[in-house]
């Protein structure tokens, strides 16, 4: 009777592990066997990028040599990365205050928070796209020199990323237990010192996690950057977009895999500063 109390002694335990397996195969296979072939084809010697032809890394030289391309690369790392400061900041002051505060139509502010999340994105596009025109920003914004010309994308950007970013950290905030706040007080700590020594290192998990998701949706994002835009602002979603339309070249790969890598660094590093941090003594 014991035995067959046990996991694992079912006589279906082995047919349910067999589909599990069979269920993670299939699912690890469509999430990543595309993402495996791009980078493969950024090695291909074949122009198209259709049919593997032979090894080569001429591939990523000629990416690094496409002034456009690199141009419009390093547009959108220096918007996902302003877009991650000022996100990050808005959305943990938002969380902050959601999570702490009582004031009169809180529920209707918390919705009204949420729909750059919830609306589709052409419509925040077009939306964001009447604001700069109808308030003559775009054409102010657009005149300025570089980096300002980015301005209305990161403006852009930062609407609909801190709702991401105030909502990973409230639900951090959500398991905050208030006595630590108390102790601290009781000890003599100011209301400051409180905030910076023992709010803010136990909402670091959730603000990392935040800003490495505002980092990965501005960097990625198409549809808003699209509409807001300027003539002579390109980032790397859109110029890709424009180069595609002539077919998929062994070069967009080559690029492509490195803003990949360049990712999994960034989700590589949030994960090491969302450890928890050993102690040193024995």
């Amino acid at each position: 009777m014991a035995d067959q109390l046990k996991p694992g002694s079912g006589p279906l335990d082995y047919g349910n592990r067999l589909w599990l397996k069979i269920l993670f195969g299939v699912i690890f296979f469509m999430l990543y066997v595309p993402i495996i072939t791009l980078v493969a084809f950024s090695f291909n010697t074949d122009r198209r990028g259709i049919v593997w032809r032979g090894f080569t890394f001429d591939n990523y030289v000629k990416a690094w040599n496409n002034s456009a391309l690199i141009e419009a690369m390093v547009n959108s790392l220096m918007i996902a990365f302003i877009t991650t400061i000022i996100a990050t900041v808005l959305g943990a002051m938002v969380a902050l205050m959601l999570w702490r505060f009582r004031f009169p139509f809180k529920g209707a502010y918390e919705a009204f928070m949420g729909l750059p999340i919830v609306i589709p994105e052409i419509c925040m596009g077009v939306a964001l796209l009447l604001f700069f025109n109808e308030t003559g920003m775009m054409g102010a914004i657009v005149a300025l020199p570089w980096p300002l010309n980015l301005s209305n994308i990161i403006i852009a950007h930062v609407a609909f990323c801190f709702p991401f970013v105030a909502i990973v950290v409230r639900s951090r905030l959500v398991g905050f237990n208030r006595q630590l706040e108390e102790a601290s007080k009781d000890l003599g700590a100011s209301e400051w010192q409180t905030f910076w020594k023992v709010i803010v290192p136990f909402m670091m998990p959730g603000l990392v996690a935040g800003a490495l998701l505002a980092f990965t949706l501005s960097l990625d994002d198409f549809v808003i950057t699209f509409f807001t835009s300027g003539p002579e602002t390109v980032t790397f979603p859109v110029k890709v977009y424009s180069l595609v339309r002539r077919g998929v070249s062994p070069e967009i790969n080559a690029a492509s895999t490195v803003l990949i890598v360049i990712t999994v660094v960034a989700t590589v590093l949030a994960m090491k500063l969302q450890a928890p941090q050993k102690s040193g003594k024995g």
